[in-house]
């Protein structure tokens, strides 16, 4: 019996140890949680993957959906698209995939930039994109073939590219995310809206015409309407248009509605008809879209697509409100990759540069730095 008692007494201090342990392991896990959640701001340019999955989702439930994002890579623009998932990486503790659209010889470049630098652990799926499937619906001049740009029209085919998510982002390689993505996806969309953009109208960023592009914030900017299908459309020539660069779809409205095919039918009505504006500053992909989407479509906030940043060399924004901006877009000539742009410094500090080498930054003068 003095065995027993032994026994039991060994159990005993066991059993205490045993709880001793689980408390403090307890103590200092919800420490570690405190401390997580009082440390949201990104660090820097420093991956933030080391935060261990399970207590974040004691955290916040959220963070296990996955939040798509597509966004188009083409060989000359790599840097760009670079930029810009590196700059949403940074920016959100959400699950965030990356979809990123490219043509076949693009591939392994790509690839190998992501590998080999701070993005090795960012999650992402890299899609070929084949331009057979816009045979007979884009008009390509042989004088100008080398500037048709097939990846520009990857977003029309979302539901192809991301078969499986009910919600999607879209964004261009030109631009940089100031805040986080989750946001923007949570965008609210109307019943029976298949995606929402940012109404040039109403948008912070149109308050300088853009010059000698004709009136590019509304439907008669875009649109011919000396023709006879666009005028049966009775779609108002000063409608506001809006800026698919940066958008939100929802992808089970969108195969509902085949928005896709209504897409493609456009397109191929103009290779046929012409129906676009002769004013157009180069953008054929926007047409389709506003015809489609007209007076259907939802409003994202404005700051999500502060635009413009390239229409010009000048700065058109105070350095205030492009810090305030959560999205910022460089759509215009002047890319900030290139020798010109106006807050280049903004897009260079998102930059990774090509372990290739292929991708020629033209690096700025030193006076592009003044001027602040």
């Amino acid at each position: 019996s003095s065995n027993f008692s032994v026994n039991i007494s060994i159990l005993i201090v066991a059993v205490v140890i045993f709880l001793l342990v689980l408390h403090h392991n307890f103590l200092s896990l919800s420490d570690f949680l405190k401390r997580e959640l009082s440390d949201s701001s990104p660090l820097g340019l420093q991956p933030i993957d080391f935060i261990p999955a399970a207590p974040q989702r004691l955290i916040d439930e959220r963070n296990d959906k996955e939040i798509s994002v597509v966004i188009a890579a083409s060989d000359e623009r790599l840097g760009g698209a670079i930029a810009a998932m590196n700059s949403i990486y940074h920016h959100t503790r959400s699950n965030v995939v990356f979809h990123i659209v490219t043509l076949n010889d693009t591939v392994d470049h790509l690839r190998l930039w992501l590998s080999s630098t701070a993005l090795k652990n960012m999650r992402y799926r890299i899609l070929d994109f084949d331009p057979r499937v816009l045979e007979g619906k884009v008009q390509v001049d042989p004088q100008k073939a080398d500037t048709f740009k097939p990846l520009t029209f990857a977003r029309f085919y979302l539901p192809r590219l991301v078969p499986h998510a009910e919600k999607v982002i879209y964004v261009d390689d030109d631009v940089i995310v100031q805040d986080d993505i989750l946001e923007l996806y949570n965008t609210p969309l109307k019943p029976g809206h298949a995606a929402a953009f940012s109404d040039d109208c109403d948008s912070t960023t149109n308050k300088v015409a853009v010059r000698g592009a004709g009136n590019q914030y509304n439907y008669i900017g875009f649109l011919d309407y000396k023709k006879e299908t666009i005028r049966k459309l009775a779609m108002k020539a000063n409608t506001c248009s809006f800026n698919p660069g940066v958008f939100v779809a929802n992808l089970t409205e969108w195969k509902l509605q085949n928005i896709t095919k209504q897409l493609e039918k456009w397109m191929a009505l103009n290779v046929v008809e012409e129906l676009y504006s002769k004013t157009l500053a180069g953008s054929i992909t926007t047409p389709p879209l506003l015809i489609v989407f007209y007076k259907q479509h939802s409003s994202i906030d404005p700051m999500w697509n502060v635009r413009h940043l390239g229409s010009s060399a000048g700065k058109r924004y105070s350095p205030q409100f492009v810090k305030a901006a959560k999205l910022l877009h460089w759509n215009g000539h002047f890319k900030p990759w290139g020798r010109t742009a106006s807050y280049a410094e903004v897009w260079e500090k998102w930059y990774i540069p090509d372990p290739t080498g292929k991708f020629n930054l033209i690096r700025r003068h030193p006076e592009a730095y003044e001027a602040k």
